[in-house]
């Protein structure tokens, strides 16, 4: 007869074996502490170039804004810029594994409402060929989730996938490589066995949709970096984007709008009604609309109202506080466009979480489901901006 389970030793078990893992690929569970093989070849992701960066000219190469920013915005927006969000390291290779080694700038790896995978992870989605000619055919369509690393440490080095499958024709598979949504990296490196063809995959030449906004759209709460609202858009509409999200700082600064006038995109999505109130939007879209349509007259702005809290129901003067919100926003709207401001576009907030209350880690920011419900809001509004600009 077996002994009873005693619980406190069955935790204490627990606790140590979770002690000796540093850092997790899930994927296929791989252990940090089962080192990666010698035998590989480390390729510098700075060696081909990121997609979604868009200033050459940074402190750091993960940087989201120039150095010269430094001196323009606020410090607190300028310390969240270098923050990695939306980035993505594009390859292609045969390898029958991955790896990855990478230097935080910042050992804060999670937040309480959010997971060390989202903020400090690397999250890796693969073109899944077994899904062409049958219901899904467009490449955009086809990129799938494959392993995400669970870091532990402020230096990670792991294996984030093994035994992969080869492609029929040969040819090597492409990737895509997310990087943290909520900390800084200071170098990062894919390393595949030796021998194994390895493609370094440049920015896309497409304007890139460009993100301004608050901590939603830099990428609170999403699980992995690759389920934040923007990533999800520029999987789904296969284009280049760039995460201009300051978490608790999205205001509509012209300090911020000068250096969104500097890039080129295909759409400018203005996503900043959670850090304002209804006085600071009357008071500063216009002249912050104004500053980018001055800037880039041809390229379509959409303004985006705020999400309601999932929790507005319950609570006295939410409500309104969203409906005030809103209120101000469509009021400044429409006196553009009355004054004739033709590339200025709306999209509102009342379904961005959805109704049923269930979006939203903490009734602010929207947990994985959240995410795909803002992007599912997003994406017809996009798709009809960037036909419209072609």
């Amino acid at each position: 007869m077996r002994p009873p389970i005693n619980p406190c030793t069955t935790r204490r078990t627990f606790l140590q074996a979770s002690a000796a893992v540093s850092t997790l690929a899930v994927g296929g569970w791989t252990r940090d502490d089962k080192q990666p093989s010698d035998k590989l070849d480390w390729h510098n992701v700075k060696d081909w170039g990121l997609e979604g960066k868009g200033f050459d000219d940074t402190a750091l190469y993960y940087d989201r804004l120039p150095a010269r920013a430094e001196q323009k915005v606020r410090a607190p927006v300028w310390n969240l810029s270098r923050h990695s969000a939306g980035m993505v390291a594009r390859f292609n290779t045969d390898a029958t594994s991955i790896s990855v080694r990478y230097r935080l700038t910042s050992s804060r790896l999670a937040m309480p409402h959010m997971p060390a995978t989202g903020v400090s992870g690397l999250d890796l989605y693969a073109l899944d060929d077994t899904l062409k000619g049958r219901f899904i055919n467009r490449p955009d369509q086809r990129w799938r989730w494959s392993a995400v690393v669970m870091p532990r440490s402020q230096s990670v080095e792991a294996q984030l996938v093994n035994n992969i499958r080869a492609l029929p024709d040969g040819q090597p598979r492409p990737f895509q490589l997310y990087l943290p949504l909520y900390n800084g990296i200071a170098s990062l490196e894919v390393g595949v066995p030796s021998g194994a063809v390895f493609n370094g995959v440049g920015p896309r030449n497409e304007r890139p949709i460009v993100f301004y906004g608050t901590s939603i759209m830099h990428g609170a709460c999403a699980s992995r970096p690759g389920l934040s609202i923007s990533s999800i858009l520029g999987r789904r509409l296969n284009r280049p984007v760039i995460n201009l999200g300051f978490s608790g700082n999205g205001t509509m600064e012209t300090s911020v709008g000068q250096f969104l006038g500097e890039l080129n995109p295909c759409v400018y999505a203005i996503d900043c009604l959670p850090n304002m109130n209804a006085q600071q939007v009357t008071e500063r879209c216009r002249p912050f609309v104004e500053q980018l349509h001055n800037a880039r007259p041809e390229v379509p702005i959409l303004l985006v109202e705020d999400r309601v809290n999932t929790g507005a129901w319950l609570r006295k003067g939410k409500t309104s506080y969203h409906q005030k919100n809103h209120a101000a926003l469509i009021t400044a709207y429409q006196q553009l466009v009355s004054d004739g401001f033709k590339n200025v576009h709306y999209l509102g907030g009342d379904k961005l979480l959805g109704v049923d209350g269930e979006g939203a880690t903490d009734g602010s920011h929207p947990n994985d489901l959240g995410m795909v419900r803002y992007a599912n809001a997003y994406e017809p509004a996009l798709r009809n901006l960037i036909e419209s600009v072609h």
